[in-house]
């Protein structure tokens, strides 16, 4: 089954718009498998029903959405309250600035990614022209918009030949690290311990590193657990594996860094570099470009 769009809009750069339409980026139903709650004496399923004290069990059409200003008081505020703190722009995404790829740390970002494309032919080439300039300049494209009713901040991102919408959380929605500061008390190393876990950390080095290899095993063992019990199996749990006693840093880094060694050769650590997702191979195409013109 094809996918369907789950919001359409416009991408605005300045005084270009770009219509365009969004895809969930991620498998629907995906998520593992849901178990439900069952009463243990009688293996029914628990139901969940909204009820009021005085009332008793109450429909959904006499349940309204209320604030406490104070205890036990509440302002009520209707869906067409609600409608008027819309933006007029909400279905537009408009680029507030071009970041460099690593400006932001990891911690903003939620999970969620939209992928864009553009909808209809007319959206075709300013798409085209946003996405290699982005490539090019090596720039990320930042943007704050409405969505559902609710004020989001994205990051647009080249991914492969397509705009990848990214959702962030707010300064205000994260905790402050220095929070946690005092946690961690400075404690001195050796050069011995800082070159061994110096080299343990170049043969782990992932040049060639596939996200795609890895698997949700735990969904797959659970899968083969109900399939078991259904077929009334009798359930044998593995024994738990122990972990290794080491109490001497020097001795754990120069295991780890042996057991290292058995799959690949050391190696010497290679420069990181800096390139936008889907990018790779385009950086040096454009500055050949650039220096051609």
């Amino acid at each position: 089954m094809a996918s369907r769009s789950v919001w359409k809009g416009f991408i605005r750069f300045s005084l270009v718009t770009i219509p365009v339409k969004a895809y969930s980026g991620t498998v629907t139903g995906g998520g593992g498998i849901a178990l439900n709650q069952l009463h243990k004496v009688c293996n029914s399923r628990i139901t969940q029903k909204k009820r009021c004290p005085i009332h008793g069990e109450v429909p959904s059409d006499e349940i309204v959405m209320g604030y406490e200003f104070d205890d036990g008081k509440y302002v009520i505020i209707e869906e067409e309250e609600l409608e008027t703190l819309r933006s007029p722009s909400e279905k537009a995404v408009t680029i507030a600035a071009f970041i460099k790829p690593d400006t932001l740390d990891a911690r903003y970002f939620n999970g969620r990614t939209n992928f864009l494309v553009p909808d209809g032919p007319i959206g075709q080439k300013p798409y085209g022209l946003l996405h290699r300039a982005m490539v090019e300049e090596n720039r990320y494209a930042f943007s704050q918009m409405s969505m559902n009713g609710k004020d989001q901040i994205v990051l647009l991102r080249p991914l492969d030949n397509l705009l990848a919408m990214s959702f962030l959380n707010f300064a205000a929605d994260l905790k402050n690290p220095a929070e946690f500061k005092d946690e961690v008390i400075s404690a001195e190393t050796s050069e011995q311990e800082l070159s061994m876990a110096r080299m343990l950390t170049a043969a782990l080095q992932g040049d060639n590193f596939d996200v795609t290899q890895y698997k949700d095993t735990y969904t797959e063992k659970l899968t083969a657990l109900i399939q078991a019990k259904v077929e009334g199996k009798q359930i044998v749990a593995p024994a738990a594996e122990e972990a290794p006693q080491i109490t001497n840093l020097v001795e754990a880094l120069q295991k780890s860094l042996a057991l290292a060694q058995k799959d690949a050769a050391v190696a010497p650590a290679k420069p990181a570099k800096l390139v936008a997702p889907g990018t790779a191979g385009k950086t040096g195409e454009a500055k050949k470009r650039k220096k051609s013109s």
